[in-house]
């Protein structure tokens, strides 16, 4: 550990919240989020991403909305996104807002109730770069995944399911995704407590935060 930074004191440290709070970051097509959910899954929690909160842009003309970088962390509510997770990391439930990414904007007097369980996995590309967020993980995991790999599975996934054109997605990566990415993403590494291989197989990934939980005394079973 590195000294003693509140930020990064060992995790005995910690306060013990109710749930067991994870923190899951890596770029865009590393497989942060399949993680997530497949831990969510064993370990019966909830996963919880970022994407919910980003800034409502309904001040400004959708042309203006659809040429802002969402890759950039300024776009996220991290004040908001802050507290609820500070509400769910005590037991407490929330009032989860809408995001609405076809028009980039909130939808305005529409919630969702979300009720911590045992775990909660926030996930998001930004999940370990707010510094506000990182005391309140029990443990915090980053998933390594080449550059060309996660771009592969970006192309795949937009192409495939978004009807999205290769150049496009090409235009998109290099112009934004990948700068953010190595300015904002990838360092965002150094607060990990576990670093995971993002090309490995998915259920070795999964044993291996699971022995970190234990490691831990954080399971519950």
């Amino acid at each position: 550990m590195r000294g003693d930074d509140p930020i990064t004191a060992p995790t005995a440290a910690r306060l013990p919240f109710p749930p067991v709070v994870l923190g899951i970051a890596g770029a865009s097509g590393s497989g942060k989020t399949t993680l997530a959910s497949e831990l969510a899954r064993t370990l019966k929690g909830i996963t919880f991403p970022l994407d919910n909160y980003y800034r409502d842009l309904s001040h400004l003309s959708l042309g203006e909305r659809a040429v802002q970088n969402f890759d950039d962390p300024s776009l996220i509510e991290s004040p908001l996104l802050t507290a609820h997770v500070a509400e769910l990391a005590c037991g407490r439930a929330i009032e989860r807002p809408f995001y609405d990414f076809s028009c980039h904007c909130r939808i305005q007097d529409k919630s969702e109730t979300i009720i911590p369980g045992a775990f909660l996995l926030v996930e998001g590309l930004f999940a370990l770069y707010f510094r506000e967020l990182l005391p309140l993980y029990h443990l915090r995991i980053y998933v390594d995944t080449p550059d060309a790999v996660c771009f592969d599975r970006r192309l795949r996934r937009d192409t495939e399911e978004r009807g999205r054109t290769v150049e496009s997605v090409r235009q998109q990566y290099e112009t934004t995704v990948r700068p953010a990415c190595l300015c904002y993403v990838r360092p965002s590494a150094a607060h990990a407590d576990l670093s995971i291989d993002g090309t490995e197989a998915l259920d070795w990934k999964v044993e291996q935060v699971l022995a970190a939980l234990r490691d831990r005394g954080l399971l519950r079973h």
